[in-house]
């Protein structure tokens, strides 16, 4: 079966780093558009960042451009996201998903089209 499980999490000072990875198994990884979501308490669930099945186009939110990047290794069938000059504002459970699209779309930001979710990593920034 389909298995996402997300490592990484942890609590650091606002301008730390943390480095959050995803490993797949189960799927056919480079089929896979694969992004990182973030849910803070009391909010919605909202994309942090995305990348398509080739790892040639991504997405982030506004609110952690220049900060934070994704990455995968298909060596490894491992999704990162590496996040620096962390905010207190970007304290929240991160989740990694994958999404498997037809037609030509390389990349989605819409959580609705991702079918397979791993269980979350706490992320917590101080100030």
């Amino acid at each position: 079966q389909v298995q996402l499980v997300e490592s990484g999490g942890g609590s650091v000072q606002a301008g730390g780093s943390l480095r959050l990875s995803c490993a797949a198994s189960g799927l056919i990884f480079s089929r896979a558009i694969m992004g990182w979501f973030r849910q803070a308490p009391g909010k919605e669930r909202e994309i942090v960042a995305a990348t398509s099945r080739k790892g040639d186009t991504t997405y982030y939110a506004d609110s952690v451009k220049g900060r934070f990047t994704i990455s995968r290794d298909y060596a490894k069938n491992t999704l990162y996201l590496q996040m620096n000059s962390l905010k207190p504002v970007d304290t929240a459970v991160y989740y990694c998903a994958a999404a498997y699209l037809s037609g030509i779309r390389e990349i989605t930001t819409n959580s609705n089209e991702y079918s397979y979710w791993g269980q979350g990593t706490q992320v917590t920034v101080s100030s």
